[in-house]
């Protein structure tokens, strides 16, 4: 397979994105639909269509989410501190440094890219990933801002805030639906599957444009000093903590490892943007981490997929 035919595509979308963001005097009012499309509509379509395909026994694997959990809580803990060295101390700024060194672009770029290089084989891993890697952020990330005061909600509040997050994240309810379908070997309706399969088709495409107008539109005014070494965590010892965990386990099939290093090799999620607004900390330098990191990972993630994308034509 051809690695910068299969990379490019979605690289390009980005650029075409982040292009068109920079050319066109748009309102933002239409990217605020878009995003809904996506985050409402066509990638939970597309979560649901994935898993309720796949045997549900593959599910359950809580060995393998336990590896990558594991993975991406160490890359938090070291983004962290090192946002706490850099920041003086200051745990609202670290804890927005923690999620840019561990919080992997697993919704927008994750499903398209690791179908595109595995296969369908890819689908439940990828999930996985994806359902637990973000419980974990949408608990570490406000706990760690109440407890930093960003917000002075009590802890019963910050609880509530957590599970009604990870209980009503539209990307969650699909997976859980999808789940469901693949236990009772449930299909929708041909009519259904149709529209299904429409949306999820366009998830990936419109994700990733979106991707490229909204960094557009973020200026980038300063260059962190700790972002290489942000960046260092996030694109090579995140994938490299990985691979290492389950050549140190063994005994899991090789499209699953290297989907899940696939996963972990990507750049920083929009979500750290975005929770950077919300708690109006390191939102500048967020950006900036986030536009960096994906043209970084042009280079990173194009050199990983020549390593692992022979696995899914074996």
């Amino acid at each position: 397979m051809d690695v910068a035919a299969l990379a490019m595509p979605f690289f390009g979308l980005i650029a075409l994105g982040f292009l068109c963001g920079r050319l066109f005097d748009a309102s933002q009012d239409g990217l605020a639909w878009l995003n809904i499309y996506i985050v409402f509509v066509a990638v939970p379509a597309l979560y649901f269509a994935l898993i309720s395909r796949t045997p549900f026994e593959q599910l359950a694997n809580v060995g393998f989410v336990a590896i990558t959990t594991t993975a991406t809580f160490t890359c938090f803990a070291i983004a962290l501190a090192i946002g706490l060295f850099a920041s003086k101390g200051r745990l609202g700024e670290a804890t927005i440094q923690g999620a840019a060194g561990s919080y992997s672009n697993v919704g927008y770029m994750g499903p398209g890219l690791t179908l595109a290089a595995l296969g369908p084989a890819a689908a439940a891993p990828t999930a996985l990933v994806f359902v637990f890697d973000c419980m974990l952020l949408f608990t570490l990330v406000p706990f760690l801002m109440s407890v930093a005061g960003a917000r002075k909600e009590s802890a019963w509040a910050t609880a509530g805030l957590v599970l009604r997050r990870i209980a009503l994240h539209p990307f969650n309810i699909a997976t859980l639906a999808g789940g469901l379908a693949a236990y009772f070997h449930w299909q929708p309706p041909a009519p259904v599957l149709r529209i299904v399969d429409l949306l999820s088709g366009s998830a990936a495409p419109c994700a990733l444009f979106m991707l490229g107008v909204t960094v557009a539109l973020q200026p980038l005014k300063q260059i962190p000093s700790e972002l290489p070494a942000l960046l260092a965590v996030k694109l090579l010892l995140h994938p490299a903590i990985v691979f290492t965990l389950f050549w140190a386990v063994g005994g899991f099939d090789p499209v699953w490892i290297a989907t899940a290093v696939l996963m972990a090799s990507l750049p920083p999620a929009l979500n750290v943007f975005v929770m950077a607004s919300q708690y109006q900390t390191y939102v500048e330098r967020a950006s900036a981490i986030i536009l960096v990191g994906t043209v970084v990972s042009v280079a990173t993630v194009t050199t990983l997929l020549a390593l692992v994308v022979d696995v899914g034509n074996r």
